[in-house]
């Protein structure tokens, strides 16, 4: 069988990922194995997630279950949130509702990008590319600053070719766990603005926020979308509620989009929806969702864990970004081999993600979903491979 050339080129992309995935099978069946991997709960769901699914279940009416686009109270809910959070004037047609940031990043690559075209994306960050393959789409990366793993405008700027159509910023960032300040994104803005007027052709920018309510120590967030008019926003509740599984997000327009664009983009989304194989989360995750915009992951129980893990891994001699969003913990793997270093953990029955899956072979990331008994039982492991 031959396989198309998009199919190929996304796995190929996907394939670090993959492998790993498969390879966490040798966790099955083991006892006292702490699983520090992924962004997984390890705890029972929260009630009022639980709640909330329990009371749209029984239905109402003979459509409950029926075909559902985005639905209204969803929307304005969202829009109502974003108001407040943002300080934006968004309003509920500007928000459709997908499964997950998945759905809502497949959706807008299609809504603004054509095959050929280029996205610029973080390195170290999320995994990009295999969605850029599958939408025979081109990535390029552009390095996060060395060391501190801040926004570099300078390197976007540098990555922007012609062909470049979209730029990604994820704040807080996957895996560094960096919030990038106000004054950065204004930075990047006139970029966007001065090579999308040289290349005579807008260049879009996709705010990837999934993290964006799970901040530590009070610290602020802008979104880009209140410094580049021409800016999307992918969120997932995933993240907030620690249930991946359950898929529900959105994608949203930014309010300062110039009205004649913005009203086209709107009215693009249903049809494209529709074509891509109606990607709108399940009925009842969008009844759910106006009670699910106050529900939240514990930040304080999540903010003890971080501070435990970075006060005795520095006490042990690892060198840490402290992330100031998200609910990783990222580091320079000692010796500089990040595989060598997961394996040495492995064997120890402690599994972390080693950063070859970033691009970054020097670094690992640690998930603090974890329970604060699980990371306990993790520290003598990293201390002793640490060690060396």
């Amino acid at each position: 069988m031959e396989l198309s050339g998009r199919t190929l080129a996304a796995s190929d992309a996907i394939e670090p990922v993959t492998s790993f995935y498969l390879s966490l099978r040798a966790m099955d069946g083991q006892p006292d194995v702490v699983d520090l991997t992924f962004g997984d709960p390890h705890e029972m769901p929260l009630p009022a997630l639980v709640d909330a699914m329990r009371a749209n279940l029984e239905p109402r009416a003979e459509d409950w279950f029926a075909y559902k686009s985005s639905l209204a109270p969803a929307q304005e809910a969202i829009a109502a949130g974003l108001r407040d959070e943002l300080g934006l004037p968004f309003e509920a047609a500007d928000i459709t509702m997908t499964q997950g940031a998945f759905g809502a990043i497949a959706l807008a690559l299609r809504l603004v990008a054509d095959a050929g075209d280029e996205m610029v994306i973080p390195a170290p960050g999320w995994f990009y590319a295999p969605m850029l393959r599958a939408a025979d789409m081109v990535p390029v990366q552009a390095s996060l600053t060395e060391g501190t793993f801040d926004l570099d405008v300078a390197a976007i700027e540098q990555a922007i070719t012609p062909r470049t159509r979209v730029v990604v910023v994820n704040s807080p960032a996957n895996p560094t766990g960096r919030v990038y300040p106000r004054d950065r994104l204004v930075a990047l803005a006139a970029v966007l603005e001065a090579a999308s007027a040289s290349n005579g052709r807008r260049i879009w920018l996709l705010s990837d926020e999934p993290y964006r309510r799970i901040r530590f120590d009070g610290i602020g967030f802008t979104s880009p979308a209140a410094c580049y008019p021409w800016t999307l926003i992918d969120y997932s509740y995933g993240k907030v509620l620690l249930a991946p599984g359950q898929r529900l997000g959105y994608l949203a327009l930014s309010p300062l989009i110039p009205t004649t664009e913005r009203d086209e983009l709107r009215a693009a989304m249903l049809p494209l929806q529709l074509a891509l194989g109606w990607g709108f989360p399940d009925a009842l995750m969008q009844y759910a969702a106006p009670a699910l915009e106050r529900v939240s992951i514990d930040l304080a129980e999540l903010t003890r864990r971080r501070d435990r893990m970075v006060a005795e891994l520095s006490q042990a001699g690892y060198a840490l970004t402290v992330p100031e969003g998200t609910f990783y913990l990222w580091g320079a793997a000692p010796g500089g081999d990040a595989v060598a270093f997961a394996a040495a953990l492995a064997e120890r029955g402690v599994y972390l993600l080693p950063g070859s899956i970033f691009d970054r072979p020097g670094h690992f990331r640690i998930s603090l979903t974890a329970t604060m008994e699980m990371l306990e039982r993790a520290l003598p492991a990293l201390r002793e491979v640490g060690a060396g």
